[in-house]
Order: structure tokens, then sequence, then C-alpha cells
């Protein structure tokens, strides 16, 4: 019966990757680095710099694993909640702290699942290169034993873009390290991604 759910949720995220890679690739013309470094088996924290509602789209074209997004509850009762919902995504509730969302997301990884976040917590309109990282990727890759990909998103949300890329960076364990050495990691590990000089498309 559990088998049987999970597959019916799965078929709304695998229509809309079906329906929404194509039109993606199409409009924006994006460039995907390094999509091999995504894991094919096994739980996965997949963290990167938020400063578009699409951001999330560039990682769902780049794998066949079902990535499990946490956004803001906001979005679900906004002209955007389909999407959401059938993209499998976590409402998270950023006034509180949301247990809901922490267990969901725990849940996930314990089953060799694959989550997405934004360790900035909202989308980044300043000139600055990253906003201060919040705890929760390498909070929830320590109790989950997960693995953490750093991902990088540069460039503009334009049509057939010269400049839109995706970087995605290997793979990397906090098991060893504090919570507060995690996060300098993680956010190091992003800020050299950004930084790498291959950054516009030829």
């Amino acid at each position: 019966m559990v088998k049987t759910m999970k597959k019916d949720n799965d078929f709304g995220y695998i229509f809309l990757k079906f329906i929404l890679s194509p039109i993606f690739k199409l409009y924006y013309n994006p460039k995907i680095i390094g999509q091999e470094n995504i894991p094919k088996t096994g739980p996965i924290i997949i963290a990167g710099n938020h400063k578009h509602l699409y951001d999330q789209c560039h990682v769902m074209i780049s794998t066949k694993r079902v990535v499990h997004y946490l956004a803001k509850k906001e979005y679900f009762d906004s002209k955007m909640a389909w999407f959401f919902k059938l993209g499998k995504a976590i409402p998270v509730d950023r006034n509180n702290k949301d247990e809901n969302a922490k267990n969901a997301a725990l849940d996930i990884l314990n089953n060799n699942g694959a989550i997405g976040i934004y360790p900035e917590g909202t989308r980044n309109k300043t000139n600055e290169l990253l906003l201060p990282f919040k705890y929760g990727a390498v909070s929830l890759a320590k109790k989950s034993n997960a693995a953490i990909v750093p991902v990088a998103v540069i460039g503009d949300h334009k049509f057939r873009s010269k400049n839109l890329i995706t970087k995605i960076g290997k793979p990397f364990q906090v098991n060893d390290m504090t919570i507060e050495e995690a996060n300098i990691y993680l956010k190091k590990e992003i800020e050299n991604l950004l930084k790498e000089k291959n950054n516009i498309c030829k």
C-alpha cells in the first residue's frame, strides 16, 4: 500500500518534469556543468544559492531523482501552489521553528531520498554574493548521514539567455565537522562555484 502511494505521488513530479524540462531549456537556454556529481542513490541534500523563483528547475532537469525542495508555506497559498505541490516541495513556516517540515525532510533522507534547500533561507535580492547561511542544510546532513551537493546558479533568467549557468559541485559529508564548521565549508564551496571563471556561456 505504501509503495503504491509513493509511486502515485511521484507521478505528478515525473509528469511536471516531462512537461517542464523541454520548455525551460528552450526558453531560458541554461547550461549545466557537473550534473554527474549528483549521486544516483543514497540520501542527498542539494544546497544552492537562491536568486530566482525558478532556481529549483535547474536541479530538476539535472537529475532523474525526485528532489523535494523546502519552500516557504506562502507559496502553497499562491497562484503557483500547483507547481510546488506537483514538484513535491515541503512547505516551511519561516516564522516559527517548523518541526513538521524538518521531520518530513528527515523522513525522506532516512529513506535514501533527495532534499533541496537554500541555506540563505530566502531569495538574495542584494548585491552581496551570498546572504548569511542558516544551519538547516548541515543540521539535516548530520542527522541523516546525507551527502551535501553544492550548487550555484549564475546569470539571468531571460529568453534564450547567454549567461545562465548551473554549476554542480562534488558531494561531501559533514560527519566529522561541527555544525559551524560544516556551514562555513558549505558556504565556501558555493562561493567557489560562483567565482569560477567559466561563468559566461560561449
